[in-house]
């Protein structure tokens, strides 16, 4: 058991959160490795900021990923508009989310990650942060400023979008 309380070490917090933010980075990054840098790049504005001494810790810690993921993703449009300016054909790789289990075939995890890309972006975060992230729709709500019954909302909206693209349909 790591020690994530305020006191608690950065690498305590980091072994304890660190997957699930890369998870949550995923969204907003074209690959793993730059999953990893938001992650990065947020986990050490969260460790110099007051927030890791707040009750509101983890929403928190969720939430400036989520602030470092769009600047990332502004920086990377700003700069495909140079290249394009440039005649340079920069390609966007589809957003991508990890496997959901060992146990699942390649085609199934492609057909998961197709479904879940085809979602609106508020669902899909909220989908990330209940699953991948284990927050509470109340967490939820305070990392996205939104209500928690928005969450809930966005998370009902989505699971019905995923069932329908994802179950045969009836003949």
């Amino acid at each position: 058991m790591h020690d994530t309380s305020p006191n608690g070490t950065w690498q305590s917090w980091f072994d304890t959160y660190g997957r699930r933010l890369v998870l949550f980075a995923r969204q907003w990054a074209e690959g793993a490795a730059d999953a990893e840098d938001i992650v990065q790049e947020a986990f050490v504005r969260f460790w110099r900021s007051p927030w890791r001494n707040d009750a509101d810790a983890v929403p928190q810690l969720f939430a400036m990923v989520r602030r470092a993921g769009l600047d990332a993703v502004r920086r990377r449009s700003r700069r495909e508009r140079r290249e394009q300016l440039a005649v340079l054909d920069a390609g966007d790789e589809p957003w991508l989310l990890p496997a959901t289990s060992s146990d699942d075939g390649p085609e199934r995890r492609d057909e998961l990650q197709t479904a879940l890309a085809s979602l609106p972006g508020e669902q899909r975060e909220v989908v990330v942060l209940k699953l991948w992230g284990e927050l509470t729709f109340e967490q939820i709500g305070r990392s996205l400023d939104i209500s928690p019954n928005t969450a809930a909302s966005r998370y009902r909206y989505a699971l019905e979008a995923l069932r329908r693209s994802l179950l045969p349909s009836p003949p």
